[in-house]
Protein backbone atom coordinates (compact mmCIF):
# COMPACT_ATOMS: atom_id res chain seq x y z
CA UNK A 1 0.00 0.00 0.00
CA UNK A 2 1.36 3.50 -0.83
CA UNK A 3 3.02 5.35 2.06
CA UNK A 4 0.57 8.26 1.78
CA UNK A 5 -2.40 5.97 2.23
CA UNK A 6 -0.84 4.32 5.29
CA UNK A 7 -0.14 7.74 6.83
CA UNK A 8 -3.76 8.70 6.17
CA UNK A 9 -4.90 5.58 8.02
CA UNK A 10 -2.65 6.55 10.95
CA UNK A 11 -4.15 10.04 10.94
CA UNK A 12 -7.68 8.67 11.05
CA UNK A 13 -6.72 6.13 13.70
CA UNK A 14 -5.29 8.78 16.01
CA UNK A 15 -8.20 11.13 15.39
CA UNK A 16 -10.54 8.29 16.37
CA UNK A 17 -8.65 7.98 19.66
CA UNK A 18 -7.87 11.57 20.55
CA UNK A 19 -11.26 13.09 19.82
CA UNK A 20 -12.28 10.95 22.81
CA UNK A 21 -11.84 13.46 25.67
CA UNK A 22 -10.63 11.04 28.33
CA UNK A 23 -7.95 9.69 25.99
CA UNK A 24 -6.70 13.19 25.19
CA UNK A 25 -6.41 14.02 28.89
CA UNK A 26 -4.69 10.67 29.43
CA UNK A 27 -2.18 11.63 26.73
CA UNK A 28 -1.36 14.88 28.55
CA UNK A 29 -1.18 13.34 32.02
CA UNK A 30 0.96 10.43 30.85
CA UNK A 31 3.63 12.37 28.95
CA UNK A 32 3.54 16.06 30.00
CA UNK A 33 5.38 16.52 33.28
CA UNK A 34 4.09 19.97 34.21
CA UNK A 35 1.97 21.09 37.16
CA UNK A 36 -0.83 22.63 35.09
CA UNK A 37 -1.75 19.22 33.71
CA UNK A 38 -2.95 18.20 37.19
CA UNK A 39 -5.24 21.24 37.28
CA UNK A 40 -7.35 20.33 34.22
CA UNK A 41 -11.07 20.29 35.06
CA UNK A 42 -12.29 17.15 33.25
CA UNK A 43 -15.92 18.30 33.41
CA UNK A 44 -15.04 21.39 31.35
CA UNK A 45 -13.17 19.68 28.49
CA UNK A 46 -14.76 20.55 25.15
CA UNK A 47 -13.76 19.39 21.69
CA UNK A 48 -13.93 22.24 19.16
CA UNK A 49 -15.62 20.73 16.12
CA UNK A 50 -13.97 22.98 13.58
CA UNK A 51 -11.05 22.80 11.13
CA UNK A 52 -8.68 25.70 10.52
CA UNK A 53 -7.43 25.45 6.93
CA UNK A 54 -4.55 27.72 5.91
CA UNK A 55 -4.13 29.14 2.40
CA UNK A 56 -0.35 28.75 2.69
CA UNK A 57 -0.69 25.05 3.51
CA UNK A 58 -3.62 24.04 1.32
CA UNK A 59 -3.39 20.33 2.05
CA UNK A 60 -2.94 20.86 5.79
CA UNK A 61 -5.52 21.62 8.40
CA UNK A 62 -5.64 21.66 12.17
CA UNK A 63 -6.43 18.18 13.38
CA UNK A 64 -7.72 18.42 16.92
CA UNK A 65 -8.57 21.51 18.96
CA UNK A 66 -9.73 21.32 22.57
CA UNK A 67 -10.92 23.96 25.00
CA UNK A 68 -10.08 23.15 28.61
CA UNK A 69 -10.39 25.01 31.90
CA UNK A 70 -7.54 25.22 34.36
CA UNK A 71 -8.27 26.86 37.70
CA UNK A 72 -11.34 28.49 36.16
CA UNK A 73 -9.46 29.95 33.19
CA UNK A 74 -10.20 29.08 29.56
CA UNK A 75 -7.20 27.55 27.81
CA UNK A 76 -7.20 26.26 24.25
CA UNK A 77 -5.03 23.26 23.44
CA UNK A 78 -4.27 22.85 19.78
CA UNK A 79 -3.13 19.37 18.78
CA UNK A 80 -1.55 18.79 15.38
CA UNK A 81 -0.88 15.17 14.43
CA UNK A 82 2.34 15.00 12.40
CA UNK A 83 2.46 11.41 11.16
CA UNK A 84 4.77 11.48 8.17
CA UNK A 85 7.99 9.49 7.95
CA UNK A 86 10.00 12.69 7.48
CA UNK A 87 10.16 15.76 9.68
CA UNK A 88 8.53 19.08 8.74
CA UNK A 89 10.89 22.03 9.23
CA UNK A 90 8.06 24.51 8.74
CA UNK A 91 6.15 23.15 11.73
CA UNK A 92 6.77 26.10 14.10
CA UNK A 93 5.53 28.49 11.39
CA UNK A 94 2.48 26.33 10.68
CA UNK A 95 1.68 26.22 14.38
CA UNK A 96 1.89 30.01 14.60
CA UNK A 97 -0.47 30.43 11.64
CA UNK A 98 -2.98 28.02 13.22
CA UNK A 99 -2.79 29.84 16.54
CA UNK A 100 -3.46 33.15 14.79
CA UNK A 101 -6.43 31.64 12.95
CA UNK A 102 -7.91 30.41 16.23
CA UNK A 103 -7.47 33.82 17.86
CA UNK A 104 -8.89 35.51 14.75
CA UNK A 105 -11.95 33.26 14.93
CA UNK A 106 -12.42 34.02 18.63
CA UNK A 107 -12.26 37.78 17.98
CA UNK A 108 -14.71 37.48 15.07
CA UNK A 109 -17.21 35.78 17.38
CA UNK A 110 -16.73 38.17 20.30
CA UNK A 111 -18.93 41.23 20.72
CA UNK A 112 -17.07 44.34 19.54
CA UNK A 113 -17.51 46.24 22.83
CA UNK A 114 -16.31 43.18 24.77
CA UNK A 115 -13.15 42.73 22.65
CA UNK A 116 -12.22 46.42 23.05
CA UNK A 117 -12.56 46.67 26.82
CA UNK A 118 -9.36 47.07 28.85
CA UNK A 119 -9.60 43.73 30.65
CA UNK A 120 -10.22 41.59 27.55
CA UNK A 121 -7.75 38.75 27.09
CA UNK A 122 -7.38 36.05 24.50
CA UNK A 123 -7.06 32.49 25.76
CA UNK A 124 -3.67 30.80 25.88
CA UNK A 125 -2.96 28.25 23.17
CA UNK A 126 -0.63 25.34 23.87
CA UNK A 127 0.48 23.80 20.54
CA UNK A 128 1.17 20.06 20.40
CA UNK A 129 2.81 17.87 17.76
CA UNK A 130 2.41 14.10 17.72
CA UNK A 131 5.06 12.52 15.50
CA UNK A 132 5.58 8.81 14.75
CA UNK A 133 8.31 8.92 12.10
CA UNK A 134 11.46 6.80 12.22
CA UNK A 135 13.97 9.66 11.91
CA UNK A 136 14.79 11.91 14.85
CA UNK A 137 12.66 15.05 15.07
CA UNK A 138 15.31 17.68 14.31
CA UNK A 139 12.95 20.64 13.87
CA UNK A 140 13.59 23.58 16.21
CA UNK A 141 11.41 23.40 19.29
CA UNK A 142 10.96 27.15 19.81
CA UNK A 143 9.60 29.58 17.23
CA UNK A 144 12.30 32.20 17.73
CA UNK A 145 14.92 29.73 16.44
CA UNK A 146 13.33 30.21 12.99
CA UNK A 147 14.09 33.94 13.10
CA UNK A 148 17.43 35.09 11.74
CA UNK A 149 19.26 37.25 14.28
CA UNK A 150 16.78 36.48 17.09
CA UNK A 151 19.62 36.63 19.66
CA UNK A 152 20.14 40.33 18.89
CA UNK A 153 16.63 41.38 19.84
CA UNK A 154 16.24 39.26 22.97
CA UNK A 155 12.69 39.50 24.35
CA UNK A 156 11.44 41.77 21.57
CA UNK A 157 10.70 38.95 19.12
CA UNK A 158 7.80 36.51 19.16
CA UNK A 159 8.46 33.12 20.72
CA UNK A 160 6.71 29.94 21.92
CA UNK A 161 7.61 26.31 22.51
CA UNK A 162 5.40 23.42 21.42
CA UNK A 163 4.92 20.07 23.15
CA UNK A 164 6.29 17.14 21.17
CA UNK A 165 5.10 13.55 21.52
CA UNK A 166 7.74 11.58 19.61
CA UNK A 167 6.25 8.07 19.54
CA UNK A 168 9.39 6.17 18.53
CA UNK A 169 11.60 7.79 21.18
CA UNK A 170 9.75 6.36 24.22
CA UNK A 171 11.30 3.29 25.83
CA UNK A 172 9.31 0.05 25.85
CA UNK A 173 9.64 -0.21 29.65
CA UNK A 174 8.25 3.30 30.14
CA UNK A 175 5.21 2.60 27.96
CA UNK A 176 4.51 -0.75 29.63
CA UNK A 177 4.91 0.93 33.03
CA UNK A 178 2.25 3.54 32.25
CA UNK A 179 -0.13 0.65 31.52
CA UNK A 180 -2.94 2.62 29.91
CA UNK A 181 -4.66 2.96 26.56
CA UNK A 182 -2.48 5.68 25.02
CA UNK A 183 0.82 4.13 26.14
CA UNK A 184 -0.31 0.80 24.65
CA UNK A 185 -1.09 2.53 21.36
CA UNK A 186 2.38 4.14 21.29
CA UNK A 187 3.93 0.75 22.13
CA UNK A 188 2.35 -0.88 19.08
CA UNK A 189 2.81 2.13 16.78
CA UNK A 190 6.58 2.20 17.11
CA UNK A 191 8.58 0.98 14.12
CA UNK A 192 8.79 -2.72 14.96
CA UNK A 193 8.73 -5.95 12.96
CA UNK A 194 5.98 -8.60 13.10
CA UNK A 195 7.77 -10.65 15.78
CA UNK A 196 8.12 -7.59 18.03
CA UNK A 197 4.47 -6.74 17.41
CA UNK A 198 3.41 -10.22 18.56
CA UNK A 199 5.69 -10.00 21.60
CA UNK A 200 4.31 -6.62 22.64
CA UNK A 201 0.71 -7.72 22.19
CA UNK A 202 1.37 -10.61 24.57
CA UNK A 203 3.02 -8.25 27.09
CA UNK A 204 -0.08 -6.03 26.89
CA UNK A 205 -2.58 -8.75 27.84
CA UNK A 206 -2.87 -7.55 31.43
CA UNK A 207 -3.05 -3.88 30.40
CA UNK A 208 -5.81 -4.56 27.87
CA UNK A 209 -7.71 -6.64 30.40
CA UNK A 210 -7.81 -3.64 32.76
CA UNK A 211 -9.28 -1.26 30.16
CA UNK A 212 -12.90 -0.18 30.50
CA UNK A 213 -15.40 -1.41 27.90
CA UNK A 214 -15.25 2.02 26.25
CA UNK A 215 -11.43 2.12 26.18
CA UNK A 216 -11.25 -1.43 24.86
CA UNK A 217 -13.58 -0.45 22.02
CA UNK A 218 -11.35 2.53 21.18
CA UNK A 219 -8.26 0.32 21.19
CA UNK A 220 -9.86 -2.21 18.83
CA UNK A 221 -10.93 0.59 16.51
CA UNK A 222 -7.42 2.04 16.43
CA UNK A 223 -5.85 -1.39 15.84
CA UNK A 224 -8.23 -2.01 12.95
CA UNK A 225 -7.32 1.31 11.29
CA UNK A 226 -3.59 0.64 11.64
CA UNK A 227 -3.31 -3.10 11.01
CA UNK A 228 -5.74 -3.72 8.16
CA UNK A 229 -4.08 -1.56 5.47
CA UNK A 230 -0.91 -3.65 5.84
CA UNK A 231 -2.42 -7.04 5.17
CA UNK A 232 -4.14 -8.86 2.31
CA UNK A 233 -7.89 -8.64 1.70
CA UNK A 234 -8.27 -12.26 2.80
CA UNK A 235 -6.66 -11.67 6.19
CA UNK A 236 -8.56 -8.42 6.79
CA UNK A 237 -11.73 -10.43 7.27
CA UNK A 238 -9.93 -12.48 9.92
CA UNK A 239 -8.77 -9.33 11.72
CA UNK A 240 -12.31 -7.94 11.58
CA UNK A 241 -13.77 -11.16 12.92
CA UNK A 242 -11.25 -11.43 15.77
CA UNK A 243 -11.72 -7.82 16.89
CA UNK A 244 -15.50 -7.76 16.51
CA UNK A 245 -15.95 -10.86 18.68
CA UNK A 246 -13.44 -9.86 21.37
CA UNK A 247 -14.47 -8.54 24.77
CA UNK A 248 -12.30 -7.21 27.65
CA UNK A 249 -12.81 -10.55 29.44
CA UNK A 250 -11.43 -12.41 26.40
CA UNK A 251 -8.24 -10.40 25.85
CA UNK A 252 -5.90 -13.39 25.96
CA UNK A 253 -7.81 -15.20 23.20
CA UNK A 254 -7.88 -12.03 21.10
CA UNK A 255 -4.12 -11.49 21.43
CA UNK A 256 -3.20 -15.05 20.52
CA UNK A 257 -5.63 -15.08 17.59
CA UNK A 258 -4.07 -11.84 16.34
CA UNK A 259 -0.60 -13.33 16.82
CA UNK A 260 -1.57 -16.35 14.73
CA UNK A 261 -2.92 -14.06 12.00
CA UNK A 262 0.31 -12.04 12.03
CA UNK A 263 2.23 -15.32 11.64
CA UNK A 264 0.04 -16.20 8.67
CA UNK A 265 0.59 -12.73 7.18
CA UNK A 266 4.38 -13.12 7.59
CA UNK A 267 4.35 -16.60 6.04
CA UNK A 268 2.36 -15.43 3.01
CA UNK A 269 4.70 -12.47 2.54
CA UNK A 270 7.69 -14.82 2.70
CA UNK A 271 6.16 -17.24 0.19
CA UNK A 272 5.35 -14.35 -2.14
CA UNK A 273 8.94 -13.10 -1.88
CA UNK A 274 10.33 -16.54 -2.66
CA UNK A 275 8.00 -16.94 -5.65
CA UNK A 276 8.92 -13.51 -7.02
CA UNK A 277 12.60 -14.33 -6.50
CA UNK A 278 12.26 -17.59 -8.40
CA UNK A 279 10.45 -15.90 -11.26
CA UNK A 280 13.11 -13.21 -11.44
CA UNK A 281 15.85 -15.86 -11.41
CA UNK A 282 14.19 -17.84 -14.18
CA UNK A 283 13.76 -14.74 -16.31
CA UNK A 284 17.38 -13.71 -15.81
CA UNK A 285 18.51 -17.25 -16.69
CA UNK A 286 16.48 -17.30 -19.92
CA UNK A 287 17.85 -13.90 -20.95
CA UNK A 288 21.38 -15.14 -20.29
CA UNK A 289 20.81 -18.22 -22.50
CA UNK A 290 19.33 -16.05 -25.29
CA UNK A 291 22.21 -13.60 -25.15
CA UNK A 292 24.77 -16.42 -25.27
CA UNK A 293 23.07 -18.01 -28.31
CA UNK A 294 22.98 -14.68 -30.16
CA UNK A 295 26.66 -14.06 -29.44
CA UNK A 296 27.42 -17.42 -31.06
CA UNK A 297 25.57 -16.35 -34.21
CA UNK A 298 22.15 -17.98 -33.66
CA UNK A 299 19.22 -16.60 -35.70
CA UNK A 300 16.81 -14.20 -33.90
CA UNK A 301 13.72 -16.27 -34.76
CA UNK A 302 15.44 -19.46 -33.59
CA UNK A 303 16.44 -17.89 -30.23
CA UNK A 304 12.92 -16.56 -29.72
CA UNK A 305 11.43 -20.02 -30.39
CA UNK A 306 13.72 -21.98 -28.01
CA UNK A 307 13.53 -19.44 -25.14
CA UNK A 308 9.84 -18.52 -25.66
CA UNK A 309 10.85 -14.83 -25.37
CA UNK A 310 9.00 -12.14 -27.28
CA UNK A 311 10.83 -11.54 -30.57
CA UNK A 312 11.12 -7.80 -29.82
CA UNK A 313 13.04 -8.61 -26.63
CA UNK A 314 15.41 -10.86 -28.62
CA UNK A 315 15.92 -8.10 -31.21
CA UNK A 316 16.87 -5.65 -28.42
CA UNK A 317 19.33 -8.18 -27.02
CA UNK A 318 20.84 -8.53 -30.50
CA UNK A 319 21.14 -4.73 -30.85
CA UNK A 320 22.81 -4.51 -27.42
CA UNK A 321 25.36 -7.18 -28.47
CA UNK A 322 26.10 -5.27 -31.72
CA UNK A 323 26.65 -2.00 -29.82
CA UNK A 324 29.17 -3.56 -27.43
CA UNK A 325 31.29 -5.17 -30.14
Amino acid sequence: MPEGRINKEHDLGYKHLLTHKKTFIQLLRSFVKEDWVKEIDESQVMLINKSYVLQDFKEKESDIVYRLKIKGRNVIFYCLLELQSSVDYQMPLRLLFYMIEIWRDILKNTEHHEAERKGFKLPCIVPIVLYNGVNNWTVCRSFREMLDGNEIFSNHVLDFNYILFDVNRYEEEELLGLANLISGVFLLDQKIDSEQLKDRLVKMIEILGDLSEEEFGLFKGWLKWILKPRISEELRFKIDDILEKSRPTEVENMVYNLANTIDEMTQKAMEKGIEEGLQKGIKEGVLKVAKSALEKGADIDFVASITELDIEIVKKLKEEIERTK
